[in-house]
């Protein structure tokens, strides 16, 4: 299936200021789309309001056509959000992690799965560590492992490549690659270079908005 999300005259304001204003934004399936600019252009804000998270925005969006507030339930099913901080809870060991993940998605899953997804990540052997002693670069391995282990159509990736090394970073662009040519959508912000594909493209921001009048 053909999957598109869309935006049409997005504006939004914080502290009197515009962060962007009449934005049009459409992501299709097969697509790398990474919003770029500089800190606080509202790169972080827009793909909050992207994954159905904030509603105090003016514009519309659509998923597949139809309002999103028509056809949230879809939506949700469709998407996976990954924000800025690795999201991870000290107190449990990766594979707690993920068991409560799948939980709050409604998804019984398997210890089989996440075992298999950690270990595609890297931390094999660190299944059972309480996330708390481990290194932020292992704490956003944890998360990122949520890519495999829930399939999703939809992945919106707030600096998913924060904090992890250069065989992570390979890994994370291969996976991001190999999701849009299997026909799903990405949206990322990240201050990694991404590298050239002719499945990306760029979304700048950064000169859509201005004072509050």
């Amino acid at each position: 299936m053909n999957l598109c999300l869309q935006a049409r005259k997005l504006a939004c304001e914080r502290d009197d200021r515009w962060l962007f204003t009449d934005l049009d934004v459409d992501i299709q399936s097969g697509e790398i789309v990474r919003v770029e600019g500089p800190n606080g252009c509202g790169k972080t804000t827009l793909l909050k309001i992207l994954a159905g998270q904030l509603s105090d925005h003016e514009g519309a969006l659509f998923w597949n056509g139809r309002p999103l507030h028509k056809a949230r339930d879809t939506f949700l099913a469709n998407l996976l959000y990954l924000g800025h901080a690795p999201g991870v809870k000290a107190g449990l060991s990766p594979l707690e992690n993920l068991a409560w993940y799948q939980a709050l998605g409604g998804e019984r899953g398997s210890e089989a799965g996440r075992l298999e997804a950690l270990a595609g990540v890297g931390l094999a052997g660190f299944e059972d560590v309480p996330a708390g002693q481990l290194s932020a670069g292992q704490q956003r391995r944890v998360a990122l492992a949520r890519l495999t282990l829930t399939p999703r159509a939809l992945w919106v990736l707030d600096e998913p490549f924060t904090a992890i090394d250069r065989d992570g970073v390979a890994a994370l662009e291969a996976a991001l690659d190999a999701h849009a040519r299997a026909g799903g959508c990405v949206i990322v912000t990240t201050h990694h270079e991404l590298a050239a594909s002719a499945r990306l493209r760029r979304l700048p921001l950064g000169n859509q908005g201005g004072p509050v009048h």
